[in-house]
């Protein structure tokens, strides 16, 4: 087997598969008689380690996704992928752009790790392919993502909170839960949460505005550029598939990760409102931004410790002490 995983460093929050490890799941998905002839990690994801597999045999490659190990995880993150493969069946009206799921282990018998094997698409990430294109073509990129985003949030859930659960009846609980959750993973990783706790109590202080929220509505988590893939061949940017939906979730359709990078710029992603429609801006709903800013802020921020980078975990202080002065 020809096998090519990416070099990392023993202390990095990613540890990749070894060869015999990705041999002993191919038998568990497809049988004694797979034979991995090539394996491919592909080092574009931050969170779980992603392989491209050729099989003897099957015409096209699958992909092997393996979570980090348990003890390894978050709080805040704790089985995202096993979310993402509750959130299958919700996210139907955009099927036909996400990979299908071939065989999915939660029992951690042959790699004492969640691993997930989809189908594997074709297209080109977004980020590496839509320079390609005159800048006066990107707004068909972003209103296309509009359209995608629309689609999902049009889906209306059981109860909020991430879609395999926990499960909450009103969405202040749901917000401040997950606000909780990141202040213990910052003092687990002994960083200041203070300003994280901050923003819980404020948000269980005016907890009103954000139980105007009545509906729970599916939201993307983590959809934009970077999980985007492009057509190569298409005159214009074309979406020809979108990935990684472990982070979805039932909530308001502003909280959503996808809705904070529509509005950071005003630029070609205009186009975004085009397809997707107006935003609520009532006094509440920009109050309600505000909380929603804080838990990406603190969620961001345990991101960059996980990857080293110092700088930006100070600079995220300074982002949330001006929210928290916004919202006194």
């Amino acid at each position: 087997m020809e096998f090519r995983p990416v070099e990392r460093a023993p202390e990095a929050f990613q540890q990749s598969l070894t060869a015999e490890e990705i041999e002993a799941v191919c038998r568990r998905a497809f049988g004694d008689d797979a034979v991995p002839v090539s394996v491919a990690e592909m080092g574009t994801g931050m969170y779980n380690n992603v392989y491209r597999v050729a099989l003897a045999g099957r015409d096209r490659p699958v992909i092997l996704r393996a979570a980090p190990a348990e003890e390894r995880q978050f709080r805040s993150e704790l089985h995202l992928m096993r979310n993402e493969h509750a959130s299958v069946p919700w996210l139907a009206p955009i099927a036909h752009l996400t990979p299908q799921v071939i065989a999915a282990d939660w029992t951690g018998q042959v790699i004492g790790r969640d691993w997930m094997i989809q189908t594997y698409l074709d297209g080109v990430p977004a980020p590496e392919h839509l320079g390609s294109y005159p800048r006066s073509t990107w707004p068909t990129f972003f209103r296309q993502m509009g359209a995608i985003t629309r689609a999902v949030h049009d889906v209306q859930g059981p109860h909020f909170g991430p879609v395999a659960g926990p499960g909450f009846a009103t969405w202040s609980e749901a917000v401040i839960a997950s606000l909780e959750d990141i202040a213990e993973d910052l003092d687990g990783v002994g960083l200041d949460s203070a300003d994280v706790r901050k923003i819980a109590a404020v948000a269980g202080h005016d907890r009103a505005a954000l139980d105007e929220v009545t509906e729970p509505r599916l939201l993307t988590g983590d959809l934009w550029t970077v999980n985007a893939l492009l057509d190569r061949d298409a005159d214009v940017p074309t979406i020809s598939g979108v990935l990684d939906f472990d982070r979805c979730h039932f909530g308001a359709p502003e909280a959503d990760w996808t809705i904070r990078m529509a509005t950071a710029k005003d630029d070609e992603r205009t186009a975004f409102w085009e397809s997707y429609g107006p935003l609520d801006r009532s006094e509440a709903a920009v109050w309600r931004s505000r909380i929603y800013e804080a838990r990406h802020l603190g969620a961001i921020r345990l991101e960059r410790h996980r990857l080293g980078k110092a700088d930006a975990v100070r600079e995220s202080y300074g982002a949330m002490a001006d929210l928290l002065a916004e919202l006194s």
